[in-house]
């Protein structure tokens, strides 16, 4: 219950962070991104906050060595890049650049102007299913060694 109840406040405050801060504004996230016109450059505010309250929640749970409210720390060790990966971040990328929206400020605006966000909802989640059809390299099989063909 009480992983329950933390991860509503955490979604909770995520979301009104988004609000306050203007991230989840896509007129706004489009003049951050537009270096080469009317750039606001704002919102790298808003990233160099998140950012160094990462670190900070990152180093503390680092040295406490166990989470709070969970049996082990888990922060990923993988530093490969993969075809999967780089089409992935590219996708987000456009899409960000096109719309001025990403997933969590597209779920927050759904309950503030539900009619413009509802679209690009509907497209993340058609392409999150789509994105269980591409194959990825850990479910290919592999050839074993020694094994006759």
């Amino acid at each position: 219950m009480a992983r329950a109840v933390s991860a509503f406040a955490v979604g909770l405050l995520f979301g009104l962070g988004l609000l306050v801060s203007g991230m989840a504004n896509p007129a706004k996230v489009l003049a951050f991104l537009d270096i080469t016109g009317r750039w606001d450059p704002s919102l790298a505010f808003v990233m160099a906050g998140a950012v160094a309250v990462s670190a900070a929640g990152t180093l503390v749970a680092r040295r406490r060595g166990r989470p709070l409210l969970a049996s082990r720390l888990e922060i990923p060790t993988r530093r490969d890049l993969d075809p999967r990966l780089i089409a992935g971040a590219a996708v987000f990328g456009i899409g960000w650049g096109l719309v001025g929206l990403c997933p969590g400020p597209a779920l927050t605006l759904l309950t503030v102007a539900p009619a413009p966000a509802a679209t690009f909802v509907a497209a993340m989640v058609i392409g999150m299913l789509l994105f269980r059809l591409v194959p990825s390299a850990a479910s290919k099989p592999t050839a074993v060694q020694g094994a006759d063909a």
